[in-house]
């Protein structure tokens, strides 16, 4: 059973309703390049949010509520790695649309789908070689 995206914009839903030999136009990589650049704009801004945040220091004599802030400054470093290395997937991406290869998968070399760039812009694989490749890892262990 797959999952209906619905559009989250109108250009969102023009993207969707656009004829397949418009697939990867310059219109739509252009498209792409500004949702993907809009999205790491919103991550660095965050990281620097983070890094004001925790020079604030707040001193508390309490161990409770110290040991409450520091795991709240934990959690919030944890959040702000992953987000680090989804700006690394960014800017793959935005490589791949410079070098040509965006929107089509590295396994297959199939499109990857618009609706899928629109759920996950930094996707390498079609859902097909996606989900091969989740079982493989599976299979492994891992």
């Amino acid at each position: 059973m797959s999952a209906v995206l619905l559009p989250e914009s109108d250009s969102d839903a023009a993207l969707l309703a656009s004829p397949p030999s418009d697939y990867m136009s310059p219109s739509q990589l252009a498209f792409f390049r500004r949702r993907l650049l809009a999205e790491r704009d919103a991550l660095l801004q965050s990281a620097h949010d983070t890094t004001q945040h925790l020079h604030e220091f707040e001193r508390t004599p309490d161990p409770s509520d110290r040991a409450s802030l520091e795991e709240d400054h934990s959690l919030e470093l944890r959040v702000r790695d992953r987000e680090r290395k989804h700006l690394h997937t960014i800017d793959e991406a935005l490589a791949r649309i410079d070098d040509g290869s965006y929107g089509w998968c590295e396994f297959t070399g199939d499109p990857i789908g618009i609706a899928r760039l629109l759920a996950r812009p930094t996707a390498t694989l079609s859902v097909e070689a996606q989900e091969l490749h989740e079982k493989r890892r599976k299979m492994r262990g891992r």
